[in-house]
């Protein structure tokens, strides 16, 4: 029962940072790409810190390092490339603009529910696990999930949504992540060896979301040497957070 009530109130609670897209409405465009780089960076070092540090080392504690673990981490890679590439077309963590346009809103908010499902199986199965990862991979999440609504709703804006259709919009997909939770909480009780398998998947997901989408967005800001080692620092400071829940367990 405290698994339960812990892994639908940090989905809830992740569900609702969809809103923050508001914020958007008070800062300037500028202001607002500065901040997010930032916590694009932090987010980037708390998904591999979550992967590499909680849930891999948690797969391989229950089951082994064999070849299911391996194929998995390198399935999640995969699925999510596929979920990118046919559902959402790009996976973007910065407001559109003239110079940074995005693809169809409809089409985003559709990827955006499948993305958000996911993220809920995947608190679910770190809950499961024990409250240590569930928290862990929770936070990784949250600091994900800021930088990426802030974006999904310059794209719905972009798209043509309303700013209040935007933001309810967002809220709506976000809840799909309390679905998923449930059933990572019912088939992680049920099935033998689903959540070590889960976790697996989710590290993949993870690394692919900090390498693939995080990472060169980063490069992508202007070349500059202090921007660039305060956004190496972020990165470690993602990293030593998931580390610091760790000594913590």
């Amino acid at each position: 029962m405290i698994t339960w009530l812990l892994s639908i109130s940090a989905v809830i609670i992740i569900s609702l940072i969809s809103m923050v897209g508001i914020t958007a409405l008070w800062l300037k465009e500028q202001q607002l790409k500065k901040i997010l780089l930032y916590m694009v960076s932090f987010s980037a070092g708390a998904l591999f810190g979550d992967a590499f540090i909680h849930l891999i080392p948690e797969a391989i504690e229950e089951t082994g390092f064999g070849l299911s673990i391996s194929a998995l981490i390198l399935f999640g890679i995969l699925f999510s490339f596929i979920v990118e590439k046919f559902l959402r077309w790009r996976h973007c963590h910065i407001p559109t603009s003239s110079d940074h346009p995005h693809s169809f809103a409809y089409m985003n908010l559709f990827g955006d529910a499948i993305h958000n499902l996911i993220d809920g199986l995947i608190v679910g199965g770190s809950f499961v696990v024990n409250i240590s990862v569930g928290i862990a991979t929770t936070l990784a999440v949250i600091f994900h999930e800021i930088p990426q609504e802030l974006g999904d709703f310059g794209v719905l804006v972009h798209g043509g949504f309303s700013k209040r259709k935007a933001l309810w919009f967002n809220l709506l997909t976000a809840l799909t992540a309390v679905f998923g939770t449930i059933l990572a909480l019912t088939f992680g009780q049920i099935i033998e060896g689903f959540t070590p398998l889960l976790l697996s998947f989710a590290a993949g997901n993870f690394i692919y979301i900090a390498g693939s989408d995080l990472i060169p967005e980063l490069r992508k800001d202007e070349a500059n040497s202090k921007k660039a080692a305060m956004q190496i620092v972020s990165i470690c400071l993602g990293i030593f957070t998931m580390l610091l829940i760790l000594l913590f367990e």
